[in-house]
């Protein structure tokens, strides 16, 4: 994609506070100056917001205040005028219901930041799950300049000798713990191995799925997703992409130019390449409505249905983060793509050139954690998106994380009217269930929830998991963690809340699933499902007043992307009218 660097030097949007001598805008600039700066750092130059997620509360982003400074010193080099802000940290280990529900007012909150200040530039300084989508979005509503700058995942987990996943090897010991395979002490004792240094999950989860996604969008320099947060080169990538955002101002490189309907199909060719997580899909659709690109489920299907995984990370695979980065990290499986024919070659990144550019001259050193397409851990990775009665607009799996043998399945239904339901009754050793049958949770979608939380991946039941069985087939409205593994069809929609099939499925009902097909089926009458539905009432919480409200009144489906209603679109950047 050719692009054109706009003139410099020019007026930017900050002068509008800061350029002249009239009362409003030496009020502006003297208070500014309380902070010690000097009067001709006011000059025009390009001033850049630093948007920094960091929380005592957000543990994955705990060390971005290192990072900034390190983002600031690349800005100053550069001959901009670094200024952090912090903002919305919408973090997955605390938030509850689920940080899901926050990303959008996160997202809300972030724009409206960057519209109403004097910010001719933003870096984008995340790490937890929904920081980067939530930043993304935001940059994407107001379309100035913007990059990518994530904290990077801890270094590898260690339990008596096994590589120790984080958040994969939570669920992983949690149902070896009720199967009566390790003690509860064994379980306290591998806590301590989970998470040993600053940063996000060390498997291929959420927050490694969305930087990757970041870079393959584009909207980051190349190789920035996966290098460790402890790792030196991370405090480097953070201040060359400090100097970087000021040359962007000067240009004019926007999220638009970057994030075009090319770019997504990058990325979700790339979810699929390194087994990515399911979220990236609600996520990447939600930015896409932001920025204006038509992106749809069908173009997930579309893109990575014929997307082979070749990055052996759990929890498709056995490494973690730390081998991905040594083995060359995301620029290897990008220059993969590429040979393969399954790359936009020509798409726009925020250095200035072509993704192919980036990438076409790095090495793989190490085959078995960045695989050739004759050893890859699934030929057809990719998210795969089902529909049928059952699923009018769409469900999706996780093929790479999937049992071979559940693909094609056919069982009957033991239901879990909600997440109350599911925990009240899943330990009850007197529950009609097998290893055959399908468990389908509802009302747990966007507005069920409400907000969509994690817990898609329904443990199993512990008389199944004593006879050595680690999988099922489960269905919901929900989402799972991206560490998480399983035959597991999630984001169904219409949610139940919503009045969709899900909702009037009860347990006996037959359902049929086939993965190759993309059928996801009720085996009932359309006359039956009719009936059924007309007699429904809805049964989840509603909320009366506060965000909650808001957002239960207008979130979208998950099929769209679960932003709210009134906040697609590009809002632009235009400058309010002055506060005195």
């Amino acid at each position: 994609m050719s692009f054109t660097p706009a003139p410099w030097p020019r007026r930017l949007r900050s002068q509008e506070w800061y350029a002249g001598n009239s009362r409003d805008t030496i009020y502006h600039r003297g208070w500014l100056k309380n902070q010690g700066y000097p009067h001709d750092l006011f000059d025009g130059r390009p001033i850049i917001g630093i948007l920094n997620t960091w929380s005592d509360l957000t543990p994955c982003n705990g060390h971005l205040r290192e990072l900034a400074e390190k983002v600031k010193a690349g800005i100053w080099e550069a001959g901009g005028f670094p200024v952090e802000v912090p903002v919305f940290s919408a973090s997955e280990n605390t938030f509850r219901p689920t940080a899901m529900m926050f990303r959008n007012l996160a997202a809300l909150a972030i724009e409206e930041t960057i519209r109403g200040q004097p910010i001719d530039g933003a870096v984008l300084l995340v790490g937890c799950d929904k920081t980067t989508p939530s930043l993304m979005m935001a940059a994407a509503s107001c379309d100035i300049p913007s990059i990518v700058v994530t904290g990077g995942p801890m270094l590898n987990g260690y339990f008596r000798g096994e590589r120790v996943g984080s958040g994969t090897h939570l669920w992983k010991f949690s149902e070896a713990v009720k199967a009566g395979e390790m003690t509860q002490e064994e379980f306290l004792e591998a806590e301590q191995s989970m998470s040993r240094s600053s940063g996000t999950c060390n498997t291929m989860g959420t927050a490694s799925t969305m930087a990757s996604m970041a870079e393959a969008l584009g909207m980051a320099l190349s190789g920035n997703a996966a290098i460790p947060a402890v790792d030196s080169r991370r405090r480097v990538m953070a201040q060359l992409s400090g100097r970087r955002i000021v040359q962007m101002v000067k240009d004019d490189l926007k999220p638009s130019d970057i994030m075009t309907k090319a770019a997504f199909e990058n990325a979700i060719r790339t979810n699929g390449a390194i087994g990515g997580s399911t979220n990236a899909v609600i996520h990447l659709l939600a930015i896409a409505g932001r920025v204006g690109v038509d992106v749809t489920l069908n173009d997930w299907d579309r893109c990575g249905r014929d997307v082979a995984t070749i990055v052996n990370l759990m929890p498709s695979g056995e490494y973690l983060m730390e081998e991905f980065f040594y083995a060359g990290g995301l620029p290897v499986v990008l220059k993969r793509l590429g040979e393969g024919g399954q790359l936009n070659k020509d798409a726009l990144t925020v250095s200035g050139q072509t993704i192919w550019d980036e990438v076409r001259d790095v090495v793989n050193h190490n085959e078995d954690v960045i695989r050739p397409l004759e050893r890859a851990l699934t030929p057809q990775g990719g998210i795969a998106v089902l529909r049928g009665n059952l699923a009018p607009n769409g469900a999706v799996l996780k093929p790479s994380a999937a049992s071979a043998h559940l693909m094609q399945h056919r069982g009957r239904a033991v239901v879990f009217e909600d997440i109350d339901d599911y925990k009240a009754k899943i330990n009850d050793e007197a529950l009609d269930i097998d290893e055959t049958c399908i468990m389908v949770l509802k009302n747990c979608g966007p507005k069920g929830y409400p907000g969509m939380a994690e817990v898609g991946n329904m443990g199993l039941p512990p008389k199944v998991l004593r006879k050595g069985v680690t999988d099922m087939i489960r269905i919901s409205d929900a989402r799972m963690s991206g560490t998480a593994y399983g035959t597991v069809i999630l984001h169904t929609s219409p949610e139940a809340a919503a009045g969709g099939p899900l909702a009037i499925v009860q347990t006996g009902d037959m359902i049929e699933v086939d993965v190759a097909a993309r059928r996801l089926h009720l085996d009932l009458s359309d006359a039956e499902i009719a009936a059924r539905l007309a007699a429904w009432t809805p049964i989840h919480e509603r909320a009366a007043s506060g965000y909650a409200f808001l957002h239960q009144t207008h979130v979208e489906g998950a099929d769209t992307g679960a932003d709210l209603d009134f906040l697609k679109g590009c809002r632009g950047n235009a400058v309010g009218k002055d506060s005195h």
